[in-house]
């Protein structure tokens, strides 16, 4: 990766640009001799340089045999390697030299990870409130009594965990604070994208601007710096027992702070963290007492996964009921079992909600539905658990993600630090706020949770593609034996539902002892949230497939029409993926329903809909006894009686 920067010249004095290029993971300086050299020539002169700090050359034998192209890293573009370097670049842009025929290791870090396209929207910078400066600079005012007083205090003046009683000289506190973040930088795996390095980032300045962390303000100003340029140090994602926090995830972010090991941005891609610091203006931080630890200590990796896995779960949560309902119609279900007073006597607010939701896409006073009314006098009595149980099942779903959600609120919005700075009584205080058990527990329970919307869904998938329960084509495909259809497709959700099955065994059941026994006892939460999203991403995909197989069962009912609100789910649908005539390539159709699903695309179209049953029908609230709970929120759920399966008991 190149990366220009101005140092004096030898031609009359000017400014001349030097370039930092990236060849095969190293880092070389190449100065520009002039302003015409050519893209083709500086890396011709990159290679050189590498070859010449490789004891076998590279395994080259000469610069010319070399063949290589040029591009940036920011759009991928590729250069043409005639222009001149002054022509084809501009300032503090990081270029890639890429060597033809290399192939790339299973370790091999992109340039630009996929979603780099969210950096290029213009953000706000952030900036700290007057009330959380004061707050940070007199905590740091307590910091450095202690060490103007040389008062023995964790990890200020002594060592870390096992070493706490080792107690440190003044003349090496500053030198204490690096080692500890170089040490602990001791994580594995791939790294976090960058959105999610972003989000981690956030919640630690967060919880840094408390004023509870003894960081300086000036070495905080700097983090919110390099969070304004989305200079994100690259993070592996796994190495937490999620104990003493985070402490290697979050390690590594401390490192790319201080400039060391790589960083990403979206003007340079993967590089040094030094270079890339430097081409947006930035110095590395220069770690004061207790600043290493302030930066390291507390549980965003875990928050920072946990945040992205509540917000997806509740996106698949709303949309799992329009394609549910959209099942229900295709299978030609009743909505009796959404009657109000049903959900009424059993008030839990996700099963109400649930129902409401079904109501408000399917009743047929409200939104006319010409399958509805193609079997209202069947001889069917009720429908199978799947669909009569969704307000149950998808339910306690709902109630599950709203209590994960309290708690991830109130654990984002915590001090984590330890030892915690109490400026009011000018001390410090060792505890376990770092503790990650309260998410870890959470985010265990959010994977169960969510878990059962694919575990529904793929019995729905098999109701739809089964003709003895579906009385459409096996597999929803004309001339079927000729044609498989959706038949892989739902082995494909088994397989998810089967693996989400051993995901859903909790972490937090789990210890092990780790710091010579210091930190006997660890939450595992790390794993907790990695598995949470590991769980929600199948889920997502699960009810993909049921979205297109419900869409697809819908073409053997034509010209026969749902309700409007679904005909706008089967329109969206249509605009990125045909109906299945004959057999082809089904991933790719997959992919995108998935997107759909991602983007929450399904919702945005359904929600007005929703809404306005909601605006439009009687509040009304049915207590079951003078001693009962009361019903909160069932409030607003309204009347909903629909007139499918007249003669139903």
């Amino acid at each position: 990766m190149l990366q220009p920067f101005s140092v004096k010249g030898q031609f009359g004095g000017e400014s001349m640009p030097r370039y930092t290029v990236h060849v095969r993971g190293e880092w070389l300086a190449v100065p520009c001799q002039s302003s015409t050299s050519t893209v083709g020539w500086l890396g011709k002169e990159a290679v050189r340089r590498y070859m010449k700090n490789k004891p076998d050359n590279g395994g080259f034998s000469s610069v010319e045999e070399v063949k290589f192209y040029v591009r940036r890293c920011k759009g991928l573009g590729l250069l043409d390697l005639e222009d001149t370097v002054e022509d084809a670049l501009e300032d503090n842009e990081f270029v890639e030299v890429v060597i033809e025929g290399d192939i790339m290791s299973p370790n091999f870090i992109p340039s630009q990870p996929e979603g780099v396209h969210l950096y290029s929207k213009y953000r706000e910078p952030e900036q700290l409130t007057p009330e959380a400066e004061a707050k940070v600079n007199e905590s740091r005012e307590v910091i450095e009594r202690i060490v103007k007083e040389q008062t023995v205090v964790y990890g200020i003046t002594t060592g870390f965990g096992k070493f706490a009683r080792t107690v440190i000289p003044n003349s090496k506190l500053r030198e204490l604070q690096v080692n500890l973040v170089r040490s602990h930088s001791a994580g594995v795996g791939k790294p976090l994208s960058p959105e999610r390095s972003r989000m981690l980032l956030a919640l630690r300045i967060n919880v840094l601007a408390k004023g509870y962390s003894g960081i300086s303000l000036e070495t905080l100003q700097q983090v919110i710096e390099a969070f304004n340029a989305s200079c994100l140090p690259y993070i592996p994602e796994k190495g937490t027992v999620g104990a003493s926090g985070d402490l290697a995830p979050l390690s590594h972010l401390a490192l790319g702070l201080i400039g060391e090991g790589k960083m990403w941005s979206p003007k340079s891609g993967w590089a040094d963290a030094k270079y890339v610091l430097e081409a947006h203006g930035l110095r590395p931080i220069t770690l004061k007492p207790k600043e290493g630890l302030a930066l390291i200590n507390g549980t965003q990796m875990i928050t920072s996964l946990g945040c992205e896995a509540v917000e997806r779960a509740g996106a698949i949560a709303r949309q799992a009921d329009i394609i549910a309902a959209l099942t229900l119609e295709v299978l030609k279900g009743t909505t009796r079992a959404f009657d109000t007073d049903i959900h009424a006597v059993r008030p839990h607010r996700g099963q109400a909600e649930v129902a409401f939701r079904f109501r408000s896409l399917l009743d047929s006073d409200h939104h006319p539905s010409e399958i509805a009314e193609s079997h209202r006098f069947c001889d069917r009595v009720q429908d199978a658990y799947t669909m009569r149980c969704c307000p149950q099942v998808h339910g306690v779903v709902n109630d599950t993600i709203a209590f994960v959600k309290d708690i991830m609120m109130t654990e984002i919005n915590s001090a984590t630090d330890n030892p915690m700075v109490f400026a009011e009584r000018a001390e410090t205080i060792s505890g376990g706020n770092f503790h990650g058990e309260y998410p870890a527990k959470a985010l265990d329970y959010l994977a169960i949770g969510v878990h059962e919307l694919a575990a529904i869904s793929e019995r729905r998938i098999e109701r739809l593609c089964n003709p003895s329960l579906s009385e459409l084509p096996a597999f929803l495909v004309t001339e079927g034996g000729l044609n498989s259809g959706f038949m892989i497709a739902h082995c494909t959700a088994a397989a998810l539902v089967s693996e989400n099955k051993a995901l859903c065994h909790p972490s937090s059941v789990d210890s092990l002892s780790t710091s010579a026994a210091t930190e006997d006892h660890v939450s595992m939460g790390g794993w907790a949230a990695r598995k949470a999203l590991r769980v929600i991403e199948h889920v997502e995909q699960v009810l993909a497939i049921e979205l297109l197989a419900a869409c697809q069962g819908i073409e053997f009912l034509r010209p026969l029409r749902t309700t409007t609100p679904l005909e706008k789910v089967y329109d969206l649908v249509r605009s990125v993926v045909r109906p299945w005539i004959k057999d082809r390539f089904m991933a790719p159709d997959i992919e995108a329903a998935h997107r759909l699903l991602v983007e929450q695309q399904v919702w945005e179209v359904a929600e007005p809909y929703i809404e306005k049953y909601r605006r439009e029908h009687i509040p009304e609230s049915r207590p079951i006894s003078p001693t009962a709970f009361s019903l909160g929120s069932l409030d607003h759920i309204g009347v909903g009686h629909d007139h499918r399966h007249q003669n139903e008991l």
